[in-house]
């Protein structure tokens, strides 16, 4: 538990919030006792502090997004894939608390267990210390999760001035390919990308596609985004 206190940058004054965030209803089942405390109402409470921080964070750091494209990122970081990706970082399921039949059948690895874990480990640290460590513990793994998604997002230069140019009625894309150069094995390929036949960007590479990308980043910047 001290490992793990050291993993997540917290330190809990009760001992007790901590073990049963990580005890899994299966332990408790397999000692036949009432009084072992598992994490199943732990997780109901830390997926409502998950959301609530990362809805917190996003509205205020995403002021490019609609409100349609922050539900869908909030849904991408609350979702069993990210919390289980979470958890892995930290190797919560090495710490886990399971049955002998659980642990034996790869519960340790297994997304369901180890997202409600997580979530529960949430709800463990805002009741033990607040929502601002809470808070904090939640965005040391959602953070770099947005900067990778924007990442992604912002490669594909050519849906973004799409989707820009769409919000205009009438307003007329297109790709227009210049020059061609260079033998078969390494060609190099100039896209020019127009705007009402107007050329706003012009980008080169080594296929029609890679131009086109370069095209399109070119108009983004020229356009301020």
């Amino acid at each position: 538990m001290d490992e793990l206190e050291r993993k997540i940058g917290y330190q809990f004054k009760d001992k007790a919030l901590m073990k049963e965030a990580i005890t899994h209803s299966s332990y408790a089942k397999e000692r036949k006792s009432r009084h072992i405390k598992y994490n199943e109402r732990l997780e109901f409470l830390g997926d409502a502090v998950l959301s609530i921080v990362v809805s917190d964070y996003i509205f205020k750091h995403c002021p490019e997004l609609p409100e349609g494209e922050l539900t869908k990122l909030r849904a991408s970081l609350v979702c069993e894939k990210s919390l289980f990706d979470f958890a892995k970082s930290i190797d919560l399921g090495k710490y886990l608390i399971l049955s002998k039949g659980e642990r034996n059948n790869g519960g340790a690895e297994r997304p369901s267990i180890l997202s409600d874990a997580f979530e529960a480990l949430i709800a463990a640290i805002y009741i033990d210390g607040g929502y601002e460590p809470a808070s904090k513990h939640i965005l040391n793994f959602v953070i770099p999760a947005i900067k990778s998604s924007k990442a992604k997002r912002n490669k594909d230069y050519k849906t973004t001035l799409q989707e820009i140019v769409q919000k205009n009625p009438g307003e007329k894309l297109e790709y227009v390919l210049v020059a061609e150069s260079g033998p078969d094995h390494n060609k190099h390929f100039v896209v020019e990308v127009h705007l009402n036949s107007n050329v706003i960007g012009k980008g080169g590479g080594r296929s029609k596609k890679e131009a086109e990308q370069q095209a399109a980043h070119e108009a983004l910047e020229l356009m301020g985004y």
